[in-house]
C-alpha cells in the first residue's frame, strides 16, 4: 500500500473478512427474489445498525411509482419498493459519496447443477457459494464492511457515506428510482456490482420485446395452402441479425468496442401453433434489444421497429400482415462518465494507492442502475465491486471472499478521500 495516510491505513486495517464471511452468508440465506425484498433488507438494515450506522427504510407503494413519468418498467408484480439507507458522517455538510447495490437476485435455477443448494451458502477454500453470493450481496456486503470500519477507526468525514440497498434491479430499475424519489440521490456513487475491481465507465442499455407474427393455418398434408407463421420469422430474424451487425461494427467507444459485441440482439423464447398436424397461424417471440450509448430508450425502440417494419416491407405475406412489436418489462437506458471524470480517475488512484495497481476502465454489454442515478439523481455514477460478472446468474455462484475485502478497503479510503475536508 502507497501514499496512505495514517488514517486511512487505520481504516484499511478495521476491514474484518471474517465479519465480511457471516455478513455475506446471512444476506445469501435470504432467498431475494425480485419482488421478495422485504426481509433481506430487515436484515441489512438490522446489520446497519449494528455496524453504527444511522438507519432508514422506506416502503415505497408500487402504485405510487408506476405513475411517475420516469418509471423504467417491471417484469414482476409487487405491492411496495423497500429501501434501506444507513449514513455515517455530517448531513449537513452539503457533500454526498453514495455507496450503492441492489439486494435482487435471480431464481437458483435446477438444483442439480448446484454443488449445494442455492440459498444455503457454503464456504469452501475462501469461496462463498449461493444464489446473489457475486451478483450482488457481496457488492453490498463489501460497502457495509467499509462503513462499518470508518466508524470502529473513528474516522471524521468532512460529508455524508450513504450505503444504499435497493430491490428490483433485475426487472428494470424501478427501487433505484424510488430510492432517488425519496431523496437518496445527489454528489457522487459507486454501485458494487461485480466487476473484478475494474472500474466500469460505460455500459449498454437494453429493451425486451415483443414479436407476434400472423400466419395461415392449413392441413399439415397441405401445408401449401397455409403460411407458416414459424417461417415468416425467419426474414424478421434475419433482419435483427443484420441489424445488429450494422450497429455494433458502427460503435466507436473503444470500451464498448472490446466488450466484442457490446449491443447484442436476441430472441429468447418462441412460442407457435396448437397442433403438429396443423400450419401455424400465430408466433410470439419475445427478445432483448440493446441500447446503445448516447442513445436513449426511445430512440432504441424506434430503431427496432423501424428495422421489423423494413422487414415486412420486404416480404410478400408480412407486407399484409405486419408483425406486431410490443416494449415490454424492463427498460434500461445505457450510460457513461468519462474515464477522466474526477470520480473515475479518483477511485481508480484509491484503488491503485490500496491494492497496489490501477484497475482498468471497461464498458459493459448490460445494463444497471447506474443510468438512473445519473439520468434521474443528478449523480456520477461508476460500477466497482468483487466478483467475476460472468458467475453471475450461473450454477455455483461464488465470490472470493478475500475480493469483498480488498473492495471494502478501497470503498473506505475513497470515501475518506472524495468527502475529505
Amino acid at each position: 500500500m502507497k501514499n496512505l495516510t495514517p488514517v486511512e491505513l487505520a481504516a484499511v486495517g478495521a476491514v474484518d473478512r471474517d465479519r465480511i464471511a457471516a455478513d455475506l452468508a446471512a444476506v445469501v440465506a435470504h432467498p431475494s427474489l425480485t419482488g421478495s425484498e422485504g426481509e433481506v433488507q430487515t436484515e441489512i438494515a438490522l446489520r446497519m445498525t449494528t455496524a453504527g450506522l444511522e438507519v432508514e427504510r422506506v416502503d415505497v407503494p408500487a402504485a405510487e411509482l408506476a405513475s411517475d413519468p420516469d418509471f423504467p418498467g417491471v417484469e414482476v408484480a409487487r405491492d411496495t419498493h423497500p429501501v434501506v439507507a444507513g449514513r455515517i458522517g455530517d448531513g449537513g455538510s452539503g457533500r454526498r459519496a453514495i455507496v450503492a447495490g441492489h439486494v435482487d437476485v435471480v431464481a437458483g435455477g435446477d438444483e442439480l447443477q448446484w454443488t449445494s443448494p442455492p440459498f444455503e451458502p457454503r464456504i469452501a477454500d475462501g469461496l462463498l457459494f449461493g444464489r446473489g453470493a457475486c451478483d450482488m450481496k457481496a457488492g453490498v456486503v463489501a460497502g457495509l464492511a467499509a462503513m462499518r470500519a470508518l466508524v470502529e477507526a473513528e474516522v471524521e468525514l468532512g460529508g455524508e457515506a450513504l450505503l444504499l440497498t435497493v430491490p428490483g434491479e433485475e426487472d428494470g430499475g424501478a427501487g433505484m428510482l424510488a430510492a432517488i424519489r425519496a431523496g437518496y440521490a445527489g454528489g457522487v456513487a459507486v454501485i458494487t456490482e461485480p466487476t473484478d475491481l475494474q472500474i466500469v465507465t460505460c455500459q449498454a442499455g437494453a429493451i425486451t420485446f415483443t414479436l407476434t407474427i400472423e400466419g395461415r393455418s392449413a392441413h399439415a398434408a397441405f401445408r401449401r395452402e397455409g403460411v407458416s407463421a414459424v417461417e415468416k420469422l425467419w426474414p424478421v430474424l434475419q433482419a435483427l441479425q443484420q441489424n445488429e451487425r450494422e450497429r455494433n461494427e458502427a460503435e466507436t467507444l473503444r470500451a464498448m468496442r472490446e466488450t466484442g459485441l457490446p449491443y447484442p440482439t436476441s430472441i429468447g423464447r418462441v412460442s407457435a401453433g396448437e397442433w403438429s398436424s396443423s400450419v401455424p397461424d400465430r408466433l410470439v417471440a419475445e427478445g432483448r434489444y440493446g441500447v446503445r450509448v448516447g442513445q436513449t430508450v426511445a430512440e432504441a425502440e424506434a430503431e427496432l421497429r423501424s428495422v421489423v417494419a423494413d422487414a415486412c416491407a420486404a416480404d410478400g405475406w408480412l407486407r399484409d400482415h405486419p408483425a406486431g412489436v410490443e416494449i415490454t418489462g424492463g427498460r434500461f437506458a445505457s450510460a457513461s462518465v468519462a474515464n477522466d471524470h474526477p470520480l473515475s480517475w479518483g477511485l481508480a488512484e484509491t484503488a491503485r494507492d490500496v491494492l497496489g495497481k490501477l484497475p482498468d476502465f471497461l464498458g459493459v454489454p448490460y445494463g444497471a442502475d447506474a443510468r438512473l442515478l445519473i439520468d434521474h439523481g443528478a449523480t456520477p455514477t461508476v460500477l466497482y465491486g468483487p466478483g467475476d460478472p460472468n458467475l453471475a446468474h450461473a450454477p455455483d455462484e461464488h465470490v472470493a471472499l478475500e475480493d469483498v475485502a480488498r473492495c471494502a478497503r478501497v470503498l473506505a479510503v475513497w470515501l475518506m478521500r472524495v468527502l475529505a475536508d
